[in-house]
């Protein structure tokens, strides 16, 4: 194990800024406000922030690094290995890969949920981020039901979403644009998609007693839900008595309303923040974050947006960036149950990132450590007392 000690810079502890030194002693932050003392690497610190890894509960970008164009695949280790060195090099040290099981073939199939899980199980080790499966089931993916059962009473799945797009499938079959795209993704011909979806819908009834189930075999494995575009409270109300209690993207103030009020925790896209509004034309995040209605925001489709997004938020007098980074770290890791890691305390998991934010609203990640390893390094001369146990430090930067 190497002791790292970091000074000089300015870290966030609590709801505040400090300046301080810290000390790093195998996977955990060991000390805060510590003498160098007999650390084997030094980090100076000195001109940057030093922040909580970011915690991306949700986040699916990865697809394009596995079908960056339709109709053409890469493997899906290379995807992994490409986004997970997107993820740390943009702060993201816990990720969540949310991986999109679907009644449609293709990139969102079940033989593609079932290889990408495989790949992530079996590639954790060599990968730089804490990677995790966020499970995200369609709910009409009625066949799919008995599978994922299993996956959740093994351990299998870290988050586990109800998503439902079925409403807004059918509509998009009469808009060209829409159309193409999601027929596109599923590799069918048009007359077959709307066979497909006409042979989906056609089990409506059957919806409603498969959620029961699976919400049951979720709480049964300890497995947090989430509740994808709530619309309504009646909605969001009926999630949480199946105990889902993360409301993903509510669709109106009225719904992510009610979840604040029942402590809920509820989740925008950190996109959503950095463009100034949702692509869909739904509820602005930022409007959302200043009436106390959103605890967490995600990367969503785009690496870089939590970590822009929280200096946007403070740029725009929307929030302290102590607070705004809380929706990035903290906050997410608690509706994980992860409580070994999103601030910076002894005892706390050693995921710590250094940002140089002189430049307004474009904040650069200089070096990024996870689980007590340099996994990413831009500027080499900050690094002190160059040991065979630093040159092993930083292999994997």
């Amino acid at each position: 194990m190497t002791d790292i000690f970091i000074e000089g810079g300015r870290a966030l502890l609590g709801h505040e800024i400090h300046e301080t030194s810290l000390r790093i002693a195998g996977r955990d932050i060991s000390a805060i406000g510590a003498d160098q003392g007999r650390a084997s690497l030094g980090i100076d610190a000195g001109g940057l922030l030093v922040l909580p890894g970011i915690v991306d509960l949700h986040g699916d970008a990865f697809e394009r690094q596995m079908m960056p164009r339709p109709g053409v695949d890469f493997p899906i280790d290379v995807a992994l290995v490409d986004s997970d060195r997107q993820a740390i090099s943009n702060g993201i040290t816990t990720v969540y890969h949310g991986t999109t099981w679907s009644w449609e073939p293709g990139l969102r199939s079940g033989d593609n949920a079932r290889r990408l899980l495989e790949a992530i199980e079996s590639m954790r080790p060599q990968l730089s981020a804490d990677t995790r499966f966020h499970l995200r089931h369609e709910t009409y993916n009625l066949d799919a039901e008995a599978e994922i059962i299993e996956w959740l009473s093994d351990g299998r799945i870290d988050l586990f979403a109800f998503n439902d797009h079925m409403d807004g499938t059918v509509a998009n079959l009469d808009k060209p644009q829409k159309r193409s795209r999601m027929v596109e993704r599923t590799g069918l011909s048009n007359e077959a998609f709307d066979l497909l979806v006409t042979s989906v819908v056609g089990r409506a009834h059957e919806v409603p007693a498969s959620i029961a189930r699976l919400a049951k075999a979720a709480r049964d494995a300890n497995v947090r839900m989430l509740s994808h575009d709530d619309e309504s409270p009646e909605m969001r109300k009926a999630f949480r008595a199946q105990g889902v209690g993360i409301a993903e993207f509510p669709v109106n103030e009225e719904t992510a309303r009610e979840a604040a009020e029942a402590g809920d925790f509820i989740v925008f896209g950190a996109p959503n923040v950095v463009r100034g509004g949702s692509h869909t034309g739904w509820t602005k995040a930022s409007d959302m974050i200043a009436k106390g209605l959103c605890s967490v925001l995600a990367s969503d489709y785009y690496y870089p947006a939590q970590l822009l997004a929280a200096f946007r938020l403070a740029a725009d007098g929307v929030l302290p960036l102590a607070e705004a980074w809380q929706l990035i770290s903290s906050a997410p890791a608690r509706a994980a149950g992860l409580t070994d890691r999103g601030v910076l305390a002894t005892g706390q998991r050693a995921d710590i990132i250094f940002v140089d934010d002189k430049v307004p609203l474009r904040p650069r990640v200089v070096a990024v450590m996870a689980a007590g390893r340099l996994v990413h390094l831009t500027e080499a001369g900050r690094l002190r007392n160059p040991t065979v146990a630093q040159r092993k430090a930083v292999a994997a930067a």
